[in-house]
């Protein structure tokens, strides 16, 4: 029989729960499962990982010869009988902890191609090798920075044919709000702003077969012969510039027929893939489709074009293998959102364009791919599917089959780590029989305010590392 005494402590403690937010409910509710300790080591696990997957299921481990069970695991015994694991996204805007391995396996990825190492020769660097970035052209004039100068200073002024300044003699700053905003919208091109996004995959892949015709016309050999004697290998990232048009930076690297390590030809110099780049990104260009609502529009690449060789050691005037990985790293882990580009969410009618926190540019941008969608001969384009980030529509990172290791490698390697290098999968006479499936996704208010808080751990710990070597690194210097 309940005491009053107990009826009374009962009463009292939901008299403040009561008192408490959703949240602080939630977190007493998760505070006192008998599982608690368990769930906290999962969202450890996944670094705090902003939007973990749930997965359900079990994985037995047997002996191929006599089928005796070796190891097993069942989620059955875990919180809600489920696993979390990292969401594995790219953007910080969405998950820092996620993105911070991404941008980290980036950094091997493309140093790898650079430098060796991941099963790449370290050869590789005496390669040819170029740091290449490709621009949009010119769609209208924009408000830009030039470090202490004048905008787009005009002696006579001037206006457009709506009545606007054609000229700006202000001097901006870098964090201006105005930046990469044109001068007169009603003058800026953003139809073929649209279509370049939406066709700059098929521009890039023009580009690299230009360069390969063109170093195979320069050496006198078929361009169907070309792999007999070289490959030319390729990792670009794409960004946002201030006026939210994409541009390429590409690591462009000659190999010869065996691929990495393998010496390329000795005519395939810097100097000869310098003259191909140029050529080829003044020649690529792809004919968006006709139509009563645009015309015809030419695609080609803007006019400004930076094409640097890659040193392997800060003893030249061009960047370093470090110093390349690094930079393209950075980028691969930015969404549109923080470029201030566009979304990191799919926009699905009008008024999500209009709700949407963004510059009256880029949301004349986005309407504008919402009106183009709605054409026949643009149908294919999907452009309503990429409003968000403004037509573009190819992938971030791309790279050539041959230029390094990939992402799954990278991560199989982690893992292969984490469990003190066991590979049981790799033993013939293991069989390994899984079976999982996806049961959710996302935390409950309470456990969305723990595991922000144990990312943000994680991050001073990264934070206080660095410092702790750096401070190591100075101390070797004196």
């Amino acid at each position: 029989m309940t005491t009053p005494h107990i009826r009374s402590a009962d009463l009292e403690r939901e008299k403040r729960l009561r008192l408490l937010s959703d949240a602080d409910r939630d977190i007493v509710r998760l505070v006192h499962d008998p599982l608690f300790p368990r769930w906290l080591e999962q969202i450890k696990a996944v670094g705090g990982c902003a939007h973990p997957v749930y997965l359900s299921g079990s994985t037995i481990t047997r002996d191929a010869l006599t089928g005796e069970v070796l190891g097993s695991y069942s989620t059955a015994y875990e919180p809600g009988e489920r696993l979390a694991v990292r969401c594995r996204n790219r953007r910080a805007s969405v998950c820092e902890p996620c993105s911070y391995l991404h941008a980290g396996d980036t950094y091997h990825l493309i140093r790898a191609g650079l430098s060796g190492g991941k099963n790449v020769p370290e050869r590789v660097r005496e390669q040819p090798r170029l740091f290449v970035t490709l621009t949009a052209p010119t769609f209208g004039a924009v408000h830009r920075f030039l470090d202490g100068e004048r905008c787009r200073p005009r002696r006579d002024g001037g206006t457009c044919e709506h009545g606007r300044p054609i000229g700006c003699g202000l001097v901006h700053t870098e964090d201006d709000p105005s930046l990469g905003r044109p001068l007169c919208a009603d003058c800026y091109d953003y139809v073929g702003h649209v279509l370049w996004h939406a066709h700059a995959g098929r521009l890039w892949d023009r580009f690299t077969t230009a360069v390969r015709r063109h170093l195979a016309s320069a050496a006198g050999i078929p361009r169907s012969r070309l792999g007999d004697h070289l490959v030319v290998s390729f990792a670009k990232v794409a960004e946002y510039q201030k006026r939210a048009a994409i541009h390429f930076h590409a690591v462009v690297r000659l190999d010869g027929p065996a691929g990495p390590g393998d010496p390329s030809p000795v005519w395939a110099t810097a100097g000869l893939l310098t003259e191909a780049v140029h050529a080829a990104a003044a020649s690529a260009n792809v004919r968006a489709p006709e139509s009563d609502a645009y015309g015809t529009e030419l695609l080609v690449f803007g006019a400004q074009l930076a094409v640097r060789t890659i040193w392997a050691f800060a003893d030249g005037d061009g960047p370093t293998d470090d110093a390349v990985a690094a930079y393209v790293a950075k980028y691969v882990s930015k969404g549109t959102a923080e470029t201030g580009a566009g979304l990191d969410y799919r926009v699905t009618s009008p008024s999500d364009i209009r709700a949407a926190v963004v510059t009256p540019h880029v949301r004349a941008l986005m309407v504008t791919c919402w009106r183009l969608g709605c054409l026949p001969e643009l149908e294919r384009l999907g452009l309503r599917s990429w409003a968000h980030s403004l037509g573009y529509r190819g992938h971030i990172l791309t790279k050539s089959r041959r230029y390094s290791t990939t992402y799954t490698a990278l991560r199989e390697e982690r893992a292969e780590y984490q469990r003190g290098g066991a590979e049981p999968t790799d033993n013939p006479a293991v069989i390994t029989e899984s079976s999982w499936r996806y049961v959710g996704s996302g935390y409950t208010p309470g456990a969305a305010l723990l595991a922000a808080g144990i990312a943000e751990d994680v991050s001073q710990s990264r934070e206080l590392a660095r410092e702790a070597m750096a401070d190591e690194g100075r101390r070797w210097e004196l």
